[in-house]
């Protein structure tokens, strides 16, 4: 086979441009050597790139999954300073020797997630049996792994990519991760069409997780919020029932619990927390009906308190889910093409490269409440 590379020579650069995380508070944006595209890697000029919470979490108080100063991750031997994005869109401007199924010119979406395929390293338990989300080697482009989507230019295995159709746009698609991950949490959950379901947060993951059961069909989808832009959000993607948790009714006659109830006699299906507080899990377990799901979206900052007696009482099943499959990437980007799912509606900014931390990151850790997604366009 040959080792030659295919590149579009209109997109060649001398110098990349990205932004990368050194240490807690310390983001920079700095000028690189470009990348080598290795035979299964692909070069992809970055179109538009989403910042996720877990990129601000990492902002304020990281590295939590980036390698500490002086060490690298052991899978893929990443080491700080990192560049950073893991939400990105793009078109290939090179292909590597061995990659048959891209071309040069098509527009992809990234799915950063890596495991044993990548690391060519002996398989895991969850590996064999084809969950690669939950891989005990797992690792993320733009936390862990290389080829970060915060520049304009980066290179990721052909693997991570995924080819568009021609009629969902690369602002949508830069959409794709987070609704995968919804998407991945609804029918991990055991969801089917007609159930009613409560969602605790309507941040971005849930307000994903609305829109999507818009699509798939849900019968009554509930939302507890506290912030009013966020309520007004999720009255706007679908829901049927937006409820400040702490203002319940208009004269403060009735708790979040009995409002839910009212919607749905006899509780709800499925609960997510997409919040993980302490007061998040309680009503969402004294919300579903028995025999219904609680389940977990949220990463947790601290242990809670779980009463096992209020599952087993009533056979309410707790459960989670983390990341996604390629069906997931699959699903959601046939939903855009179809034209079923508004996902642009999301966007509530985007802003130049040039601009990523004061216009990017400070704003979401001061202004979080404006936005639902900030996207980066290089």
């Amino acid at each position: 086979m040959s080792t030659a590379t295919v590149v579009d020579e209109a997109s060649a650069q001398s110098m990349v441009t990205a932004l990368r995380f050194y240490k807690r508070g310390d983001l920079r944006l700095e000028e690189l050597e470009p990348q080598l595209c290795g035979p299964d890697e692909v070069r992809v000029k970055v179109a538009y790139s989403g910042i996720c919470g877990t990129d601000v979490t990492e902002y304020i108080g990281g590295p939590i999954f980036p390698p500490q100063e002086g060490h690298m991750n052991p899978h893929t031997g990443v080491s700080l300073p990192i560049v950073m994005g893991h939400e990105f869109s793009g078109i290939v401007c090179e292909i590597g020797s061995n990659v048959e199924h891209l071309n040069v010119g098509q527009p992809v979406v990234i799915s950063p997630a890596y495991d044993h395929r990548h690391h060519g390293s002996q398989f895991c338990g969850p590996c064999k049996d084809e969950r690669y989300n939950i891989c005990d080697a797992s690792a993320t482009i733009g936390l862990n792994a290389p080829g970060g989507g915060f520049c304009d230019q980066t290179v990721v295995k052909d693997m991570n990519c995924i080819a568009l159709p021609s009629n969902v746009s690369l602002k949508a698609a830069a959409l794709v991760e987070p609704l995968a991950i919804g998407r991945h949490c609804i029918t991990s959950s055991g969801f089917k069409k007609g159930q009613s379901v409560l969602i605790c947060g309507a941040g971005p993951i849930g307000l994903a997780i609305v829109l999507l059961l818009r699509v798939m069909g849900a019968s009554k989808i509930i939302v507890t919020e506290v912030l009013e832009s966020r309520m007004m959000q999720a009255r706007k993607f679908g829901a049927d029932v937006v409820l400040n948790p702490l203002q319940a009714s208009a004269d403060n006659s009735m708790s979040a619990e009995e409002a839910i109830e009212k919607a749905v006699p006899g509780g709800v299906d499925i609960a997510f927390d997409a919040i993980g507080f302490q007061s998040t899990l309680d009503l969402s377990i004294a919300s579903v009906k028995p025999g219904g799901v609680i389940f977990n979206v949220a990463i947790h900052k601290k242990p809670l308190s779980l009463n096992l007696n209020d599952l087993a009482m009533k056979e309410k099943k707790l459960t989670g889910g983390i990341s996604y499959f390629q069906e997931d990437f699959d699903v959601v980007i046939g939903m855009l093409a179809e034209g079923k799912l508004e996902a642009e509606q999301m966007i509530t900014s985007i802003i130049p490269l040039s601009e990523v931390v004061k216009g990017g990151f400070e704003e979401l850790v001061h202004n979080r409440e404006a936005h639902i997604k900030i996207l980066i366009k290089p």
